[in-house]
């Protein structure tokens, strides 16, 4: 969700996360997921060498003093090669399954089951319409699309998943108006 190469991520762990996550693996599973493994991915158990070959940083942090939260509940604070900065809070479902509920501090809602586009963008006028015109004309099938924002004429974030897979170069396509900021591009 962040431009590569990755230099950091940093784990706070919550609810029974914070209890187990190192005796069950969830700290292997996190770290494989932020490396792009998938949840069956056989690295997942050399996590932290792979990390560390990478030269990938991290920590995991247990919080057990917030309770108001979804039992499994991590927040991830990433930081790429550039010095780019990106925080997410997602909850784990159970059997793999991931639903995605801020990503910089906004609420959001998402699973991550779809091929997803996550565009930053400036709250403006047009710009949902820019996004949908550059997908429709390249047949891309939006299965579900949400708009979050901060607040109005703020930063707002617009979440597109689709059934196939987002054609290359969509990003940069988007990227073309002013008033998107970034555009992440999320596979299943």
């Amino acid at each position: 969700m962040i431009a590569p190469p990755l230099k950091r991520a940093d784990f706070t762990l919550y609810g029974s996360f914070a209890k187990t996550y190192h005796g069950h693996g969830t700290d292997r599973a996190l770290l494989g997921g932020i490396m792009g493994f998938s949840a069956d991915d056989t690295r997942i158990r050399d996590s932290f060498a792979i990390a560390t070959d990478r030269g990938l940083g991290y920590s995991f942090t247990p919080n057990e003093v917030e309770t108001d939260i979804h039992p499994n509940t991590v927040d991830i604070r990433m930081e790429n090669a550039a010095g780019q900065v990106m925080t997410v809070r997602g909850e784990s479902l159970g059997g793999g399954k991931v639903r995605i509920v801020r990503i910089n501090g906004v609420e959001v809602d998402f699973t991550g089951e779809y091929n997803a586009l996550i565009v930053v963008q400036k709250d403006k006028p047009g710009v949902v319409a820019h996004i949908t015109k550059i997908l429709s004309d390249r047949s891309v099938n939006i299965a579900f699309m949400r708009l979050f924002r901060e607040e109005k004429g703020h930063t707002a974030y617009t979440i597109v998943e689709s059934d196939e897979r987002l054609p290359e170069g969509v990003d940069q396509l988007l990227l073309a108006n002013p008033n998107i900021n970034d555009v992440m591009v999320v596979q299943p």
